[in-house]
């Protein structure tokens, strides 16, 4: 279920030139129109339902319909950013109320290597081998079937 922006909440960061939810988007969705200073999800059929806009929203201002091997039916789930965690609360249809507390990467950005420290892996575009591998596995060689 993709995410959308509850407009009365919605204040368009304030004016700025990009929203955080624009900024955050990884499939670049999220959209302001700048008349109304509200955004809004432009192709919601695209959504990844990655929950970066719902996280990232100073105002609360977007949610997600979730699915239900997520979100139970009928419940609400409310991330609660702060500088150091997110608090994620589960409302369900019964009235229960639970949080869950997880810690924020606290990587600087762009201090993270993509190479995940491996170092320079020239990639053979004939093999069926994933990026790192066999390195990564601590293996010189994938196990093959022998034919």
């Amino acid at each position: 279920m993709p995410s959308y922006v509850i407009l009365e909440k919605c204040d368009g960061c304030k004016g700025q030139d990009k929203t955080a939810c624009m900024y955050i988007c990884p499939n670049d969705l999220m959209v302001l129109d700048k008349e109304k200073m509200k955004a809004w999800n432009r192709a919601p059929e695209m959504c990844w339902e990655c929950y970066n806009c719902v996280k990232i929203c100073p105002q609360q201002a977007i949610d997600v319909r979730g699915y239900a091997d997520f979100v139970p039916m009928g419940a609400s789930v409310v991330p609660l950013r702060g500088s150091e965690d997110i608090m994620w609360t589960v409302k369900f249809r019964s009235g229960m109320i639970k949080r869950f507390k997880f810690p924020i990467r606290t990587t600087p950005e762009g201090s993270a290597k993509p190479d995940g420290g491996f170092g320079e892996v020239t990639p053979d575009l004939a093999s069926q081998c994933l990026y790192n591998e066999p390195t990564a596995l601590k293996l010189d060689a994938l196990p093959t079937v022998k034919k």
